[in-house]
């Protein structure tokens, strides 16, 4: 296993949008292995393949307070949305630091594969709702901070540059 580089908001590789995994194989499976360590180590409670730089529709999510429930979604797509919404703060490993409210379905019925390519479907809500939605997000090339005003987004990116050069100097 291995820790793997997540991409940070504003870096353009960000906007690409992920392919369907054509396969589930050994490299897919190894993948999802080294995105889970990535993630916990992060920490953080989701992470899509397109954050460290593979383009491929693949999702690692854990919400679990002790972080033993890891859920795996390759080729994930939202089947169904609620018309009713729920706003949460939400943050993201490549925007880090920065946290702020958005507006998203407050249930998804999702399908997916599983690390088997076994298709599975399931209905989320709360948390979980928002972090299925977050990291497909991510597959689609969107970045959270797109849900927030432009002027928003401009601190953010001149935040996020400063830190950048702070930690260059450090």
């Amino acid at each position: 296993m291995a820790l793997l580089p997540i991409l940070r908001y504003p870096d353009p590789r960000l906007h690409k949008v992920a392919k369907p995994v054509q396969v589930v194989d050994d490299r897919i499976r190894q993948l999802v292995q080294d995105m889970a360590e990535t993630m916990y180590d992060a920490p953080g409670v989701g992470l899509a393949a397109t954050q460290v730089d593979v383009h491929e529709r693949v999702v690692v999510i854990d919400v679990s307070e002790e972080g033993n429930q890891l859920l795996v979604l390759i080729n994930p797509e939202i089947t169904w949305k609620s018309e009713e919404t729920q706003v949460y703060e939400e943050g993201c490993l490549s925007v880090p630091g920065i946290y702020d409210e958005v507006q998203r379905s407050a249930q998804i019925h999702v399908r997916a594969l599983n690390l088997d390519g076994q298709p599975f479907e399931f209905d989320a809500e709360g948390l979980l709702a928002v972090c299925v939605q977050h990291e497909l997000d991510h597959l689609l090339g969107k970045v959270f901070v797109e849900y927030l005003s432009g002027l928003k987004q401009n601190r953010i990116k001149t935040r996020l540059r400063k830190q950048e050069r702070e930690a260059l100097r450090a």
